[in-house]
């Protein structure tokens, strides 16, 4: 299995949940500025969408998008990782799934193509926005985005927040969200896949 992926973009949420159901796998990084591979192969012929994650399987298919990728590795090779099917909770999840991939992953479009000299804070409001309901959802104490057991949805969660800190936008008014960012990252699988992809902690030591 061949995980393609970006350092510390979202292709880090499967890669966070290949490592949690122990799947072997290879990291194959691409250039997307260049859309190539460390020894300059074409990406598109790979994924002509051009973006990551995409997994080759060890059959050949290639699958591509990070909500497809996260519910079918969830489902074929970690079921413990997100609720049973045709549940409220696997609506739910669903329900988060894609907030975070449409209105939370595109509220940092403004900062990843600020224009030089403009308003960095301005442009860092729409996040802020999404990361206080996200801190409103943790608030009621619960330690993963869907309650008691972390999902494929937290590994996501985790991937796209790590963001913020990339931006300089702090946490102080987003507590809980903080307090979640810290539990993530302290488990093992999450800290191997930083580690692997060459970034640092950001909420933790050690």
């Amino acid at each position: 299995m061949k995980l393609y992926y970006s350092p510390g973009a979202c292709s880090l949420a499967p890669h966070i949940v290949l490592r949690e159901a122990g799947l072997p796998h290879q990291l194959l990084k691409v250039d997307l500025r260049r859309h190539q591979l460390d020894d300059g192969a074409d990406y598109y012929a790979v994924n002509p969408k051009g973006g990551v994650p995409a997994i080759a399987f060890d059959d050949g298919v290639v699958l591509t998008e990070g909500v497809a990728l996260l519910q079918y590795l969830g489902d074929r090779y970690a079921p413990a990782l997100l609720p049973a099917g045709a549940t409220l909770e696997r609506a739910r999840l669903h329900e988060i799934l894609n907030y975070l991939s449409s209105d939370y992953a595109k509220a940092y479009t403004p900062l990843f193509y600020l224009a030089e000299g403009a308003d960095r804070a301005a442009a860092g409001r729409p996040a802020m926005a999404k990361m206080a309901y996200l801190d409103s959802l943790l608030a009621d104490g619960r330690p993963f985005i869907l309650g008691a057991q972390w999902s494929v949805a937290d590994a996501y969660l985790f991937a796209l927040t790590r963001w913020a800190v990339d931006f300089g936008i702090g946490f102080d008014a987003v507590p809980a969200l903080k307090a979640y960012m810290a539990r993530s990252e302290a488990r093992a699988a999450v800290r191997a896949a930083l580690l692997a992809e060459g970034l640092g902690l950001q909420f933790g030591q050690g």
